[in-house]
């Protein structure tokens, strides 16, 4: 009887059936070495290889390959040409389309224009009979009022701040400008607010001048001001103290505008002016505030205070006698 001994394993992994050497091991490439070792798909490279060894097509099976290649081509082609020509067709009625809502617009403009020169020349027609009407202190008083609400123009010292955009970096993608470098609406809202706590007593945006319900907003691109649209540069003109400037410059609004230039090449510039003109303010009117009347406190009687009734109003209560009077 036979018994086979089993040695200890060979730590080093040697291998009677290899020569006595450990087998190597085998790792798979990864993803990006295998695509760049082989870039053409096994499928095309065996079709390739095929079409190498059989040749160029010959006979009805070359000539028909051929001709569907010609067929697609001249297929595609024709299609360009149709769609060519009916894009072609069309851009004239879209430019006419065009240039008839502009006509639109400014038609729109130049009366919208008109009605408010008409609508100066009765305000000023009405302030010319009103003080024709009243006694001397009464008109001065109102005059003054209308200047501090901007139903009138002004005339005095001051300064005007210009702000513009600066050299905006145009997308080659997309078309559209950095809006860093842009004059947004807050903007301008900080520099009129800046003004008023400097002592302004008046201010107009690019002639629009500005009232207690005036309102500076962005609508897409464009800035309104009480929905006047308003463009780069704006002028921002003050009438205030003879100070004003200097206040103006010690304002924060200032400093953020100084570092504004140094970074994204806005403009700002702040002037002083003699014998500013600031126009009143278009469409406004004046809105009276009434102080409600302060409620009047409750009736007691005895001491106990007024049951509300149900419709909200106070119902006295009576007294009752005591038992045996």
């Amino acid at each position: 009887m036979t018994h086979t001994t089993n040695g200890p394993a060979d730590p080093s992994g040697a291998d009677e059936r290899t020569g006595g050497q450990a087998p190597r091991r085998q790792y798979a490439p990864d993803f990006l070495t295998e695509l760049f070792r082989n870039p053409l798909d096994p499928g095309y490279a065996d079709a390739a290889a095929r079409r190498a060894k059989e040749g160029p097509r010959t006979g009805w099976r070359g000539a028909s390959a051929r001709g569907l290649a010609l067929t697609t081509l001249v297929l595609v082609g024709f299609l360009f040409a149709i769609a060519y020509r009916q894009t072609m067709a069309e851009e004239p009625a879209r430019g006419k389309a065009r240039a008839a809502l502009v006509d639109q617009i400014r038609t729109r403009q130049d009366a919208a224009e008109g009605l408010e020169q008409r609508a100066a020349a009765l305000r000023a027609e009405v302030n010319a009979l009103r003080e024709a009407n009243l006694a001397g202190d009464t008109a001065e008083r109102l005059r003054n009022l209308e200047a501090l609400t901007g139903l009138a123009d002004v005339e005095g010292d001051g300064v005007v701040v210009t702000v513009a955009d600066g050299h905006a970096d145009v997308n080659v993608v997309t078309g559209g400008s950095k809006k860093v470098s842009k004059v947004l609406d807050r903007d301008l809202q900080d520099i009129a607010n800046a003004l008023w706590a400097s002592g302004a007593e008046a201010i107009a945006i690019n002639g629009e001048r500005l009232t207690a319900t005036s309102t500076i907003r962005a609508a897409g691109e464009a800035i309104l001001v009480d929905f006047a649209p308003v463009t780069s540069p704006y002028e921002v003109a003050a009438i205030g103290p003879d100070d004003l400037r200097d206040r103006f410059e010690k304002t924060g609004s200032a400093a953020l505008f100084r570092a504004l230039v140094d970074k994204y090449g806005m403009t700002f510039e702040v002037d002083g002016r003699d014998d500013l003109t600031l126009p009143a303010a278009a469409g406004g009117d004046l809105e009276h505030a009434y102080r409600s009347p302060e409620p009047t406190p409750p009736a007691t009687v005895s001491g106990t205070p007024e049951a509300p009734g149900p419709s909200g109003t106070p119902t006295p209560t009576t007294p009752t006698s005591p038992e045996g009077d």
